[in-house]
């Protein structure tokens, strides 16, 4: 797939082929293509949880109310920040972070990469929804210092994505002034 067409073509799926299953050998290119992300500062923050596990997949819809497709789905990978990794500062009256910043490019890769191979996606947010951050890392017992910031959901489509009319508006493109 070209890429221009991969960026104007990918969309959310939410209906997976529950009888397809994805390799970990193709689980592993669509992490490398994630990891080849920008990141602030050649940081690299990200981590990866893949869950194949259906039971956790299910739970999901208690903690993130819009995942409840997620148990159908072939895996789940969760992208997550480490907040000891992550250019940041937190002194002088100033505090900042790139981690999430981070986490969506990288996000933004692994979705694409996983449309090129005919693989659907949906991400789901977790960052910046405290509580759903707090209660993912508890129920996946992640450590202090990861922070989860997508919950994205993996299979093959069990029917193409419509392709939404008009996304492209002219009239937000500001040249020179505002």
């Amino acid at each position: 797939m070209e890429l221009m067409e991969g960026l104007l073509t990918r969309r959310s799926v939410r209906q997976y082929d529950p009888a397809k299953k994805i390799d970990k050998e193709t689980i592993c290119e669509l992490i490398k293509a994630a990891q080849y992300a920008p990141t602030a500062h050649n940081k690299q923050p990200w981590e990866f949880l893949v869950v194949e596990d259906k039971e956790i997949q299910a739970h999901l819809r208690h903690i993130q109310r819009w995942t409840s497709f997620a148990k159908d789905a072939a895996l789940v990978i969760f992208v997550c920040g480490d907040t000891d990794q992550s250019f940041s500062r937190h002194k002088d009256n100033e505090s900042w972070s790139f981690i999430d910043v981070d986490c969506a490019l990288a996000t933004q890769n692994l979705l694409l990469a996983a449309h090129s191979k005919g693989i659907g996606t949906c991400y789901c947010g977790a960052a910046p929804m405290q509580r759903v951050v707090e209660d993912l890392k508890e129920y996946l017992h992640l450590p202090e210092n990861i922070r989860p910031f997508a919950i994205v959901t993996l299979g093959y489509p069990l029917e193409e994505p419509k392709q939404p009319e008009g996304r492209y508006k002219p009239e937000k493109i500001h040249w020179g002034k505002w």
